[in-house]
C-alpha cells in the first residue's frame, strides 16, 4: 500500500496524495523528513494557511506531472493565465 500525505489549503480543503508526489517539493520534503518531532513528520499532514484550494490543487497536479516527466513521459503542463502569479508565489515557497 502506498504512503500518502494530506495537504490542507487555507480554506480547509484536504488533498490526499502519494508521499512520493509530495516529495517533489523541497519544502514539503523537509517538513516530512526533518528530525525533531515536527507534527508534519509524525502525522503526514501539512497545512498551508496562505495557499488557496485552487492553487493547492494545481500544485498537486504538478507534483504528479513532475514524477511522470522525470520518468520520461514528456507531456505539456497547462497553467491557466489567471493562476500564474499566485502559482508562482506558491511554487517559490514550496521550492518546486
Amino acid at each position: 500500500m502506498r504512503e500518502t500525505v494530506k495537504l490542507i489549503s487555507m480554506e480547509g480543503f484536504e488533498f490526499i496524495i502519494d508521499r512520493e508526489a509530495a516529495m517533489v517539493s523541497q519544502t514539503i520534503r523537509s517538513m516530512l523528513t526533518s528530525p525533531g518531532g515536527f507534527s508534519e513528520s509524525k502525522d503526514g499532514v501539512v497545512t498551508f494557511p496562505d495557499i488557496s484550494t485552487t492553487i493547492l490543487e494545481k500544485i498537486c497536479q504538478y507534483f504528479y506531472w513532475s514524477l511522470q516527466y522525470s520518468r520520461g513521459k514528456e507531456t505539456e503542463f497547462h497553467i491557466e493565465p489567471e493562476l500564474t502569479l499566485e502559482l508562482m508565489m506558491a511554487a517559490n515557497y514550496l521550492h518546486t
